[in-house]
């Protein structure tokens, strides 16, 4: 059979468009745009994308089962593992923490005060329960004179972590108030207990065992003086009097203004000098532990 010069050219014609409609001609489109061809059948069966699945995580004290109830804060990290700064995903501060997470690595972080724990979670797609351990105990902290429990307002305590020969170690908080209770990984601490705005220091170095409160009690060795200027031993104190208390040694401990300042001081000696309309006084005194007292500098000349 011989094909006539138009239905070859007819044939050429047909080839030509089917090699310049490309794709379209390979998803089922007739090149004259007609439509109707058949798509190419898809082989293979099509799997679903992976889905989130819940990590639900706890923690106990560690060497108990006790389940920490109060007080955590949960992260979930992306795990990278390229160095860089893993990014946090999700948060929570329930007691029994949820998340739902795509499939992949992730680290999972937990803090009870200042102690915290870590793990590495790999989610699959499917629901995962994990527990973490915390070592760590808390301590409250008070202050007293002898017998006699200073009033809270009146203290301020820095907590320290040792490090090597340094005679306070790295700070963990300071401006802490007493009856506070500060949890902390278990170990040693050194504490400093402030009593009023000078020079009255306690230190202490206090351990902090697992799943216990220590409960410790500075001692101070201190008293709270009322500073006055008078014409007589007994008379009224001048107003606007600026006072400044010094060692015997001339170093500044405390300076104030007013008719009756108060100050608290280490017991020892001091020197208090009086400034007033321009004139200077000055006296020498001593500072008794636990005994709170007038201190009167006498205007000579007045």
């Amino acid at each position: 059979m011989r094909w006539s010069g138009s239905r070859r050219g007819l044939a050429g014609a047909v080839l030509l468009a089917c090699i310049a409609a490309g794709p379209a001609a390979a998803q089922g489109t007739d090149p004259f745009g007609r439509g109707g061809l058949p798509s190419p059948a898809i082989t293979g069966p099509i799997l679903p994308a992976p889905s989130e699945a819940l990590l639900t995580l706890s923690v106990t004290l560690a060497g108990s089962d006790r389940p920490l109830r109060s007080g955590l804060a949960w992260r979930i990290y992306e795990d990278r593992g390229d160095g860089a700064r893993p990014a946090i995903v999700a948060r929570s501060t329930d007691s029994e923490a949820s998340f739902k997470l795509a499939p992949g690595a992730y680290v999972a972080t937990v803090t009870y005060g200042y102690a915290s724990a870590s793990k590495k979670i790999a989610m699959g797609g499917e629901p995962q329960r994990e527990q973490l351990r915390i070592a760590a105990g808390a301590l409250r902290l008070s202050g007293a004179i002898g017998d006699t429990r200073i009033a809270p307002a009146q203290l301020s305590f820095s907590v320290f972590v040792p490090v090597g020969t340094n005679s306070e170690g790295r700070l963990v908080r300071s401006g802490v108030k007493a009856g506070e209770l500060i949890r902390l990984p278990e170990g040693t601490y050194h504490v400093v207990s402030t009593y009023g705005e000078s020079n009255a220091i306690q230190r202490a170095d206090l351990k902090v065992e697992n799943g216990k409160v220590t409960d410790a009690t500075m001692n101070h060795r201190a008293a709270t003086l009322t500073l006055k200027l008078v014409s007589a031993p007994g008379a009224e104190a001048f107003a606007g009097t600026a006072f400044s208390v010094l060692t015997p040694g001339g170093d500044t401990i405390r300076e104030a203004i007013g008719a009756f300042p108060q100050v608290t001081l280490a017991e020892g000696e001091y020197v208090l000098i009086a400034r007033h309309d321009g004139q200077v006084y000055s006296r020498e005194f001593k500072v008794e532990s636990g005994l709170d007292r007038d201190v009167e500098v006498v205007a000579k000349g007045s």
